[in-house]
Order: structure tokens, then C-alpha cells, then sequence
């Protein structure tokens, strides 16, 4: 592993050769697929993982690995093909079984389905900009566990290679995060850019055709070309490949993209270089002659030398010795650094430490508090017992509270202004106006390492995030987003920054925890329930103007440790003093639960026994046992009412044919939030009036 001087052999050229052919059947059999760019791709990653890369394929999660991501997740069998040459636990009936029903190949690759993935990547550009959250978080490690040691000598140092492509580049995420990377001189991320020119709508320059490594120049990156063009022949000049990928392995104060200029498809003899070996099958004729071409039979599918695969399967030695070698360094750091190594188990481990929830504040009753101010004070109180949280804002800090103060920024020194004062190892992140990177940088310094990042921005601009989110949903990743200025309550900036259907919309993403809390306490139980859960992403969504505090326990309102649950009853039905089965059910979240809890007062003025459901996440609510759900919402009582400053959508299932839903079902207005909840019908006697009218509906 990690040569300086390449040893390229027939078996090594037999290999890669191999590599097209079982690209070419692969697709051939399934009769869907991309084999153009793993046929011409062949040579780079056979380099990375037979020549460059640090790796066990024995033991795919060992933390002294190099990263390897693949953005062009369309190219599944560049990675795939590797696994399984490299001895992943791929084998050659997995790769006959590309993209079909229960295999180990799907159409893209999975974090978490196939060892050896680190990331799903499917959209392009997710991959190369959550590239940079791998390296941050390589970057962050170091500083928490080894900060003293010369470049190159932690056993937390190692490398994030890349390979992107024409697609990659073109997405506005991988400008965001590329732009980042060279501000932040992330020195162990190496990005290798096929650039092939080719895409499914065949010569990009119809529409792409742009210097890109000026551009990367420009962001503050080390570039390199390798054209494989050059001479007017195509010759894959692999040593020269290897020679810019040491290169680039060797700068360490800059992040390096080399630009391989590939021809797509070669050496297929009429589909190369065109759009339809892109993403299609080459046809059976096709296959044969490149089969012809390259010296294999073209009657066999799936052909393998024996000696080849003995040959690629010597990584798993290679990888055995490579983590030996790493481990001598990593137990002699252990030995010499006892509380940095109990630290680093413990996060491994995702453990929070004994105690760590009595840091978390009480918020007194009778003073009100925006959710954001006590995001703000939470996180704040639990930095200094939880180093592996870490995070910051798309340029709204103040807005957001997301700032653990005290904290250096994660910048280089030179980076630090009057404002913000940084180095390297720092845990306060500057994303700058680039929300959607910053979603995508979280994602990769969560599958980076074990530490707990969070991104910051108003509600309305998770719809820039929300490719980022998906994914972490579908992954099944701890990342969190902090949402701030969450409905019409923001006021005057108007109706391009009140959110309307986000609350809806984001809760229709599988896997994804939307938690809005109603008061400071429940503010502080959301975040002890997100640090807890370490299974899937969370959003926790915050008021800019103040809410009242309720006082807990005593016969008052219910303890807000209930949040865990999701919904939970805030306060009873009360009848002379007793209590009694609600006579209607009002189920509120965030801001406006302070109205149902109004509407509560207001109808038992009336006679009528209302029950206050504080429902700050559904999807934890959803995940309780049907017993305890039935406790909180009986099916005996029909009455129902939902608040929520926002869309209806998703209330109908809890509040039922009888019940009433208040909310907002169109854009809002530049007012003081006063106002616009007054004119659009949100308030206590809005809530009073559906609450009526749904005990009628059920009488009728």
C-alpha cells in the first residue's frame, strides 16, 4: 500500500482489461446500466485500490482506512468491481447479479447494503461535496485526539480519494463544497476528474465547456492534468496517473484535483467516446468485439483468470499488514495519551458520557423564550461535556444560535477576523451562503468518523438542503439540521422566507426525525432525544419570536422529558377540578401549542374538557407502542383539532373525518407576526371554534 514507485505487471494490465469486460457483461445481462465509465475508468481505480490506497478489505470500517467515494454513483461498477477483485466479500455472482432484486450490486451504491461503501451516492454531485465533510471530519478527529503530532505520523491522519466526474461538476452543490475545500486547505482530500466530456446527451460542450481546473485553481486547490489524448492516440499512461496521484497525496496544505482526460467506453470498438455507452448496454455484438479485442472469448461472460483474482486478492494481505503496521502507532498513541484514547472509545462507541444530561438548563417559568434563543443556550451548556458536537451556519449564526461560544472556528488561523477567531482543530463551522453544501458537508463528516455535526439555516432553505437530507434519511445517518424562523411567526420578511409547506414535506421523507418543540424545556428535551438516537437524521425546527415557558410538574403541565415520545399529553381534560375523558382533543406543535393551551382555558370557560397534545415529533410518536398512542389520542374521542402555522397536509390521519384542522393552505405577508397570525385566521379563538364545531360533527 502507499508505493512511491509503481510496479505495473501483465497481470496488473491483464486486470484492468478484465475490469472492462466484466463492466460490458455486467450491463449486457441485466440489459440496463452505465458501462462506459468503469470500462474507461478501469486503470484509476484499479491504481487507488491495488497500488495507492490504505485499506483491509477484511475490515471495511476500520478507522485508519483511506476514504474512497465514488460520486458518479451511476458508475456502481467501478466501485463494485474493485470490491470484488480487492476481496470485499463481493464475488462474481453478485456482479452477474447488477441491479436486480436483493443483490449486493444495486443500481447505485448503498452505505450501509454493500461493505466497502461509504456513502450512497446517487444524485451527482452529493458524493464529491460530501467529500469535504469527510475530510473535515478527518480533520476535526485529529485535532480532538492527536493534535501535537507532525503531518503524516497520527494515526488519525489519512487520505479521501475521490473519483468525480462531468456530471459531478457540473452541480451547483459541488461549486459550494469545492469552494470550501480550498478555503479550509483540506490537504487530505484528492479528487481524481474523469473528464470524458461525455453525458447521456452525448458532447457535453453543448452545454458545458468551461476550464474547470482554473476553476478549482480559483477556489484554492493543487491541479494537475493527466491527458491521456495528448499524442492524438489514446494511451493510458498509467504511470503518469500515478506519479500526479502521489503529487497530490504529497500536498498537504491544499486539497488536489487532477483532471484524467479519459475516452469513455474504450476501448469498445463503435460506442466509445459517444452517449450511448454511457448509460446503456453495448448489445451483444458490441461486447464480443471488445472481447476480441482485449484477448478474452468472446462466447465466455464473466471471464475471470484464476491467477488474475490471486493476483487483486493480494490486497487483503496488503490490508493486513498495513493495519498491523497502524496499529503499533495507534497503541503506542494510546499508551501515551490515555484520556484522548478513553475519549475517542467513548465516541466511537457513540456513548455520551455518564451524566452528560445534567448539563442540560431548566428553563424557569414566566419568562418567554424564542425555541431558537434556547437552542441556542442548550447547546451552549452541553458543549463543554460533549467535544464531538460540533456545527455552525450558512452565514446566520446570530440568527440560527448555533455558535458554541468560546469555541475557535474550524479555519485555518489565517482565515480568523475580528468576529471569529480559529484554527484548524475548531468545532464552530462557517458554511457561508451555501446551504446546500452544508447539508452535504454534514452528511460526510457523519459518516467521516463518530463525531455529531449540525448545519444551521431558516426553515424556508431546507428546500436547497433537501437532496442532502434525503440521502441522509435513506442511510440511515445521525445528521442534524437546526431550522430556525419556522412559520409566518417570522413576520416581515415577508412570504419568500415564511414557510408553508416545509413542515409538511420534510415530514414525508422516510426515516427523517421533524422535531418542532413549543417551549425552551421541550427545546432542551429534543436535543437530549436527537444526541441520544444515533439510527437516523433529525431537523429541529425553532420560533424566531418568543413563546411562553410552562411551568412543569405539580399538577401543572406534564414534564417535557415526554418529548422523547413525540406526542404526549401537556395538559389534561378537566371537568370541577377532576380529570375527565376529553370532550375534544387539541394536538398542537411548536408556536402554537401556547393556542391550543389558550383554547383549552377558553373552553373549559364553556364547560367543555379539552386535552392539550403537545406533538413535537410525529416520527417519534409514530415509533411508540400502539398502547401508549392509544393513552395519548383514544379512538373513543372523535373531537379533534390540529395547530400547526402551516399546511394541513399529514394532520387528517390524526384528527379524523370529524376533526378540524387550523392552519395555513397559502403563502403568507410581510407583517409583524401578530398581525399575520390574526389575519389568517391562527389564534385562540380560531382554535376554540374548530373545537365546537368538531364535537358537532361527531354528534351529527
Amino acid at each position: 500500500m502507499d508505493v512511491q514507485e509503481l510496479t505495473w505487471t501483465d497481470l496488473d494490465r491483464k486486470a484492468v482489461d478484465t475490469i472492462r469486460v466484466l463492466a460490458a457483461d455486467a450491463v449486457q445481462k441485466v440489459g440496463n446500466g452505465h458501462p462506459g465509465t468503469a470500462m474507461s475508468l478501469a486503470p484509476a481505480a484499479y491504481l487507488l485500490f491495488q497500488k495507492l490506497m490504505r485499506h483491509d478489505p477484511a475490515d471495511p470500517t476500520w478507522i485508519g482506512r483511506d476514504r474512497f467515494i465514488l460520486s458518479p454513483g451511476h458508475s456502481s461498477l467501478t466501485l463494485y468491481i474493485q470490491l470484488f477483485l480487492s476481496g470485499y466479500g463481493l464475488e462474481l455472482s453478485d456482479l452477474e447479479s447488477l441491479r436486480t432484486w436483493g443483490s449486493l450490486t444495486p443500481g447505485h451504491p448503498e452505505y450501509g447494503h454493500t461493505k466497502g461503501v461509504e456513502i450512497t451516492t446517487g444524485p451527482l454531485g452529493q458524493g464529491l461535496a460530501s467529500s469535504v465533510g469527510f475530510a473535515y471530519s478527518g480533520r476535526r478527529e485529529r485535532g480532538l485526539y492527536d493534535p501535537e503530532a507532525p503531518q503524516g505520523t497520527s494515526p488519525f491522519d489519512h487520505t479521501v480519494w475521490v473519483i468525480a466526474s462531468d456530471g459531478d461538476l457540473q452541480e451547483g452543490v459541488t461549486s459550494e463544497a469545492s469552494s470550501l475545500a480550498g478555503l479550509q486547505e483540506l490537504g487530505n482530500l484528492v479528487v481524481i476528474y474523469d473528464e470524458n466530456h461525455i453525458s447521456i446527451e452525448d458532447d457535453t460542450n453543448v452545454a458545458f465547456n468551461e476550464d474547470v481546473l482554473k476553476r478549482y485553481e480559483a477556489y484554492g486547490w493543487h491541479t494537475q492534468r493527466v491527458d491521456w489524448t495528448k499524442t492524438g492516440e489514446y494511451v493510458e499512461d498509467v504511470p503518469e496517473l500515478h506519479a500526479a496521484l502521489l503529487a497530490a497525496k504529497a500536498e498537504t496544505g491544499r486539497p488536489s484535483i487532477i483532471s484524467l482526460r479519459t475516452v469513455i467506453g474504450w476501448p469498445s470498438p463503435t460506442k466509445q467516446n459517444t452517449g450511448k455507452i454511457h448509460g446503456s448496454a453495448l448489445g451483444a455484438e458490441e461486447v464480443g468485439a471488445l472481447k476480441e479485442i482485449l484477448g478474452f472469448d468472446p462466447a465466455q461472460s464473466f471471464q475471470v483468470d484464476p491467477e488474475v483474482l490471486a493476483h487483486t486478492r493480494g490486497a487483503i494481505e496488503r490490508g493486513e499488514a498495513a493495519k498491523a503496521a497502524w496499529r503499533e502507532g495507534f497503541d503506542a498513541w494510546a499508551a501515551a495519551n490515555p484520556e484522548n484514547a478513553a475519549l475517542h472509545e467513548r465516541i466511537e462507541a457513540r456513548r455520551l458520557p455518564t451524566g452528560w444530561e445534567e448539563s442540560l438548563p431548566v428553563f424557569p417559568a414566566g419568562k418567554d423564550v424564542s425555541t431558537r434563543a434556547a437552542s441556542g443556550k442548550v447547546l451552549n451548556a452541553i458543549g463543554p461535556v460533549l467535544p464531538e458536537l460540533w456545527g455552525g451556519s450558512a452565514d446566520l449564526a446570530e440568527s440560527n444560535n448555533t455558535t458554541i461560544e468560546g469555541s475557535p472556528s474550524f479555519i485555518p488561523e489565517s482565515r480568523s477576523t475580528s468576529a471569529w477567531k480559529g484554527n484548524p482543530y475548531g468545532r464552530v463551522l462557517h458554511f457561508g451562503i451555501r446551504e446546500h453544501a452544508a447539508a452535504a458537508i454534514v452528511n460526510g463528516i457523519t459518516l467521516g468518523g463518530k463525531t455529531r455535526a449540525f448545519c444551521g439555516t431558516f426553515l424556508i432553505f431546507s428546500d436547497y438542503q433537501r437532496p442532502a437530507i434525503r440521502l441522509s434519511a435513506l442511510m440511515g445517518i445521525p445528521s442534524t439540521y437546526v431550522w430556525t424562523h419556522d412559520s409566518i411567526g417570522l413576520g416581515e420578511d415577508g412570504p419568500t422566507h415564511q414557510p408553508v409547506e416545509q413542515l409538511a414535506t420534510l415530514r414525508a421523507i422516510p426515516g427523517l426525525d421533524v422535531v418542532r418543540p413549543a417551549d425552551a424545556n421541550e427545546v432542551a428535551a429534543a436535543w437530549k432525544t436527537i444526541l441520544e438516537r444515533h439510527q437516523n437524521p433529525a431537523g429541529i425546527v425553532l420560533t424566531r419570536q418568543n413563546l411562553p415557558v410552562y411551568e412543569r410538574g405539580d399538577g401543572a403541565f406534564a414534564d417535557a422529558s415526554n418529548v422523547s415520545k413525540g406526542g404526549y399529553i401537556l395538559a389534561e381534560a378537566h371537568r370541577d377540578g377532576a380529570v375527565v375523558t376529553p370532550d375534544v382533543i387539541l394536538i398542537a406543535t411548536g408556536s402554537e401549542v401556547q393556542l391550543a393551551v389558550e383554547a383549552r382555558q377558553a373552553l373549559a370557560s364553556e364547560g367543555i374538557a379539552a386535552r392539550v397534545v403537545s406533538m413535537p415529533c410525529v416520527e417519534w410518536f409514530d415509533a411508540q407502542d400502539p398502547d401508549y398512542r392509544e393513552s395519548v389520542l383514544p379512538r373513543a374521542v372523535a373531537a379533534r383539532v390540529s395547530v400547526e402555522a402551516g399546511l394541513a397536509l399529514g394532520w387528517r390521519r390524526f384528527v379524523g373525518d370529524a376533526g378540524r384542522s387550523i392552519g395555513l393552505e397559502h403563502f403568507g405577508a410581510s407583517a409583524d407576526y401578530k398581525t399575520l397570525f390574526r389575519e389568517f385566521g391562527i389564534t385562540t379563538e380560531a382554535v376554540t371554534a374548530a373545537a365546537k364545531d368538531s364535537i358537532a360533527a361527531t354528534a351529527a
